[in-house]
């Protein structure tokens, strides 16, 4: 094939691509998958061992090792809200922790869920539930393959 044809191939390609977007960010290597279902993992037994539901067991390790939610100008966002801090516990797709009360309602600071972290993320959440599971008498991975799950995350 010659330099005229392949130009006008790569043309045509696209040409035929004109309705299509193209979104450019910077890359993040994602947590493997193995690391978030050891994250959940732990979770359950740690909702087990204080006797509470895993989604408040879940919401309370995001809210104390995990990545606060960010808005466009860096700031952390805050959700106002007349519901329980019991119901926001609660909540399976919302991760947030009470910061103060004004008498109506209750500002809560939101987290990322942690299908959105990316491996130094995801290592700083499993190390804290981790280190909470512990305290709590937990059997947890041993040290050398708690780090060679990291290794294999890129940690």
């Amino acid at each position: 094939m010659s330099l005229t044809e392949v130009s006008e191939q790569a043309l045509q390609m696209v040409s035929a691509l004109d309705d299509l977007s193209v979104e450019m960010k910077k890359y993040r290597k994602k947590r493997s998958q193995d690391a978030n279902a050891y994250f959940h993992v732990l979770v359950g037994k740690i909702a087990d061992a204080l006797t509470i539901s895993k989604a408040k067991a879940k919401n309370v390790m995001i809210c104390k090792y995990g990545q606060p939610y960010l808005l466009e100008d860096g700031s952390p966002m805050f959700y106002k809200t007349n519901a329980p801090e019991e119901f926001m516990w609660e909540q399976e797709t919302l991760h947030a922790i009470p910061v103060r009360y004004d008498g109506v309602a209750t500002f809560y600071k939101i987290y990322r869920g942690s299908h959105t972290y990316d491996t130094k993320e995801m290592s700083v959440l499993i190390d804290g539930t981790v280190a909470d599971a512990k305290e709590l008498g937990i059997e947890t991975l041993p040290p050398a393959e708690l780090q060679a799950m990291k290794e294999r995350w890129g940690v």
